[in-house]
């Protein structure tokens, strides 16, 4: 389980690591659930694996599930 935060409505799209956390800004707006299918995209495409949203669909703070080792995620993070 990986957590995030977003910033639905940004202009653009861009993961960082700041303060030990994982901050996802994205272009689509949060109505009508744009921003999350747009993050969900976004990580299925870095990751070539299906991506769920567990918690925090009407929330910045979100709680994603993606399918992949733990080595994969934090060679990931060492990217950011």
């Amino acid at each position: 389980m990986v957590e995030v935060s977003v910033v639905p409505k940004s202009g653009r799209f861009g993961i960082e690591k700041k303060e030990g956390r994982i901050k996802v800004y994205l272009k689509s707006p949060p109505e009508n659930n744009r921003a999350n299918l747009e993050l969900i995209k976004e990580f299925e495409k870095l990751f070539g694996k299906p991506v769920m949203i567990i918690s925090g669909a009407k929330s910045k703070k979100k709680k994603m599930e993606i399918p992949i080792e733990e080595k994969e995620w934090k060679n990931f993070l060492l990217t950011l």
